[in-house]
């Protein structure tokens, strides 16, 4: 048996969004269940339904087992990140039948969204397998799901963006705007923060990518671009800062993108509209 679900480092907080999830559905109890005998027991699985990769497995053992429901046991077949197909196990426990079945769609929910995210990030990393380009992702979160789908992205294969607007700057383009150019911008930003906090300048064309490289920024964000202007500020900027690239990036156009040279390719489709990964809970 499997000892712990979860890809280290766990996200921070989620049991606070879960709890809240509960109670949204919970409400006052759970009339459905409250018709059952409250003495009976189920022996339960839940498997996929369909190929892709696992997340949530570890949300689902605390909404399922004995931290939450004393009494209940737990068999964790798989771990977030791997793999499965139609009928691969993901967790099989015995529950007080109530208690199972007032929290089998929450449990479900998180696993199909979370394991949706998981398996998007997973084909955009195969996409651009064998160039250096790194799948990112982007604060296009669903509210108070935000560290879980971020978690997700990284069981997929990913790796995180920024996780909120207090980690790390971001000039975009009404910044520049307000501010009076990328100058005064990065400029104003390296006065009055920390040398920790990283820099990232959103451009539009390779003069504006030449300009925040100029300026000292960390991360040049290449946004909407061609693959010949992608490749003009990949040359621009190699050596000076990161180059992401981003702008409706799809399965179909992100290996081209990757092999102009770019470091990091940002897509909000990983956790704003990612398909659910199908799973079922049975009773045996």
């Amino acid at each position: 048996m499997i000892e712990d679900p979860w890809l280290w480092p766990r996200p921070h907080g989620w049991e606070a969004g879960v709890l809240r999830a509960l109670d949204e559905d919970l409400g006052t109890g759970d009339v459905s269940a409250g018709l059952l005998d409250p003495d009976a027991v189920a022996d339960w699985y839940i498997e996929a339904q369909a190929e892709g990769v696992f997340c949530g497995i570890g949300v689902a053992a605390w909404l399922l087992g004995p931290e939450t429901c004393p009494g209940s046991t737990l068999e964790v077949h798989a771990r977030d990140g791997d793999p499965c197909r139609p009928g691969t196990l993901a967790r099989s426990g015995r529950s007080p039948a109530g208690h199972l079945l007032s929290r089998e769609r929450l449990a479900l929910n998180h696993l199909m969204l979370l394991g949706g995210t998981a398996t998007l990030t997973s084909r955009f990393v195969a996409a651009v397998a064998g160039t250096k380009a790194r799948i990112i992702d982007t604060r296009k979160t669903i509210p108070n799901l935000r560290t879980l789908q971020k978690y997700a992205v990284r069981c997929g294969g990913g790796f995180n963006h920024r996780m909120g607007l207090y980690d790390a700057v971001m000039i975009k383009d009404n910044h520049i705007r307000v501010a009076g150019g990328i100058g005064p911008a990065v400029r104003r930003a390296r006065r009055d923060l920390g040398h920790m906090v990283k820099i990232e300048v959103e451009c539009e064309s390779p003069s504006q990518a030449a300009e925040a490289r100029d300026e000292g920024a960390d991360v040049v964000l290449l946004d909407n671009m061609t693959l010949q202007q992608l490749s003009e500020s990949v040359h621009l900027v190699s050596g000076s800062a990161v180059t992401e690239a981003s702008g409706g990036i799809s399965l179909e156009t992100v290996r081209a993108i990757a092999e102009t040279g770019v470091d990091c390719i940002s897509v909000g489709a990983l956790t704003h509209s990612a398909p659910a990964l199908a799973l079922h809970l049975e009773i045996r």
